[in-house]
Order: C-alpha cells, then structure tokens, then sequence
C-alpha cells in the first residue's frame, strides 16, 4: 500500500507499473502534506484512516 499526494499521483502510478505492481493498493492524499503542521497532519490521517484499513485489507 503506498501513500500517495495529489500532486504525484501519476508519478505513483508510473513507480506502481515500472516496478511490476500496477495494482498495488494507492491511499491518494492532499498536497501538500508534508510542513502543514500536527493539527493539518492529524485531520489528514483522520480522513483517510478508513481508507489506509481498507487497502490493507484490515477494514
């Protein structure tokens, strides 16, 4: 399962097939994430933690 930005989604994608795993389960995650802060960090692992569970195959 790979975390993914909007902003790299198809470079993922590119990544995904180059590397032989074209259907490796993608969580897509608004960009930017990274120097938000903790408050902005914890409300984006609150929306996709559904998601993350689910492509793990735990939800």
């Amino acid at each position: 399962m790979a975390l993914v930005t909007t902003k790299f989604s198809p470079q993922g994608d590119f990544v995904a097939r180059s590397a032989g795993m074209p259907d490796i389960p993608r969580v897509i995650l608004p960009h930017p994430v990274a120097g938000t802060g903790e408050k902005a960090m914890k409300m984006v692992a609150d929306d996709i933690a559904d998601e993350v569970l689910q492509a793990l195959g735990a939800g």
